[in-house]
């Protein structure tokens, strides 16, 4: 029996009169906590100090958190101590644990963080993505896999080619599952689900919370403990959030100015369609900026090295499309440009959670055309601010017809107040057939984003 075979801790370590501000308080092997030290991890985030405990106790969880409050270690840690608990190795072409993430940067992102925390131990973490080589995936497959992180979409084409079981996976992670309904696997997950083992331990995390994501909770989750540290919507309160209203033409002159401004940050500027966010990097660099970009028509090894080179420093200008938003995890990102304000609200909350990770402070810029104001009103409706006008004038009236709301605060909750307008009219009775129709038209909404990134 191995070093890390020698105990199961016992269920109610997490008991009242705990105070988990300490990773020792949750019962973890001593390896994990040493390795933790040797990371610089000192105490828990709000999300961990929740949720270790519940997935320790093996209970099923639903986790709401704003992105970069720490949710791979609140899933990852208590994870890698119950694999470590239990005997043997994993037999050829299965897993013990699966992970579903929505983008291949946030898959390689999780990976890599869960390697970090299982070096030293017997535990093998494994990967697959689309735009890699399947062949080179089945033969790492072949060896079996404790942990095995994937998007749905490869991990699907695995499993026809016979080249992984799940039927041994006792655990399941939904990571921003949120963002996987938005990108259509709806129907993957379902058929993901009914194959990984039972019974089983399903932890599913998001850092919003739509309407659909009970079902899918009441779907997949048994007697689930609900985690919640962030409202829905909620942004990161050490970002410093303005818009500059500004017409097209005049865009990317004022973003040269911002960015020439803080000549030494790590800056992150949003597109919204991969030809936009190609001929935007283009221009940055003909005019002198060390800039790189990822987006849905480049390939990973082109994205991978593109993003180690941002993380390093050798590219100071990041552009990218909403694909990626979600698994570029580099702490030193301090401005978060929207170049192009996003299609739904909610991609608003996902892209300037790049800045501000792990308690820094950051900045998130609105670049707003009087033709996108319609969607910063429903941005400010979302988050329950009102952001900061930095420049320009904010325009009389969104467009449709919707009042503008008054400009004020300082881009935070409470700073400004919730934007103002016309007092609530009396409540309509249910359509069935217009909501129906609304929905519809969401989804598609969704869809043309989508395909555009």
């Amino acid at each position: 029996m191995g070093p890390f075979h020698a105990r199961r801790p016992g269920i109610g370590f997490a008991a009242k009169g705990y105070d988990l501000t300490d990773f020792q308080a949750f019962g973890l092997d001593a390896h994990i906590l040493k390795t933790l030290s040797g990371l610089g991890f000192t105490a828990p985030t709000p999300i961990q100090a929740k949720a270790i405990p519940v997935v320790m106790e093996g209970r099923d969880i639903m986790g709401l958190a704003q992105t970069g409050t720490g949710k791979t270690a609140a899933f990852g840690l208590p994870l890698i101590q119950h694999l470590l608990s239990a005997l043997g190795r994993p037999a050829p072409k299965t897993c013990k644990a699966l992970i579903l993430a929505p983008t291949r940067e946030l898959v390689n992102q999780i990976a890599l963080n869960l390697r970090s925390f299982t070096k030293g131990t017997p535990l093998r973490v494994n990967s697959v993505v689309g735009g890699m080589s399947i062949n080179a995936q089945i033969r790492t497959l072949a060896h079996g896999s404790d942990i095995l992180v994937a998007t749905p979409g490869r991990l699907m084409d695995l499993v026809k080619r016979q080249a992984i079981r799940l039927d041994s996976a006792k655990f399941l992670v939904l990571d921003e599952a949120d963002q996987m309904l938005d990108l259509g696997f709806i129907h993957t997950l379902r058929e993901i689900a009914r194959m990984v083992g039972q019974p089983r331990q399903t932890l599913l995390f998001s850092a919003t919370m739509p309407k659909q994501m009970t079902e899918i909770a009441a779907a997949y989750l048994t007697d689930p403990v609900r985690v919640e540290v962030a409202v829905p919507g909620q942004t990161a309160d050490k970002i410093e959030q303005a818009a500059h209203f500004v017409e097209g033409p005049a865009k990317l002159a004022l973003l040269k100015d911002l960015l020439s401004a803080d000549a030494d940050a790590l800056s992150l500027v949003f597109a919204r369609t991969k030809h936009g966010a190609e001929k935007l990097s283009k221009s940055l660099a003909s005019a002198g900026f060390a800039t790189g970009s990822i987006h849905g028509n480049k390939s990973q090894g082109q994205r991978d090295r593109t993003l180690k080179a941002f993380r390093n420093g050798e590219i100071r200008v990041l552009v990218a499309t909403d694909v990626a938003a979600r698994g570029i995890d580099i702490p030193g990102v301090s401005h978060v440009y929207n170049y192009d304000l996003p299609e739904v609200a909610e991609n608003y909350v996902h892209r300037i959670g790049r800045t501000a990770r792990a308690g820094a402070d950051g900045k998130a810029v609105a670049l707003c055309s009087a033709a996108e104001y319609n969607l910063l009103v429903a941005i400010e409706r979302l988050t329950g601010i009102t952001v900061e006008t930095a420049s320009g004038e904010r325009p009389q009236r969104a467009m449709g017809g919707g009042k503008a709301k008054r400009s004020g605060g300082r881009g935070r909750p409470n700073g400004g107040g919730k934007p103002q307008g016309k007092p609530a009219a009396a409540k309509k009775p249910f359509d069935p057939m217009k909501a129906a129709s609304q929905r519809n038209k969401k989804k598609q909404q969704r869809a043309r984003s989508f395909r555009a990134a």
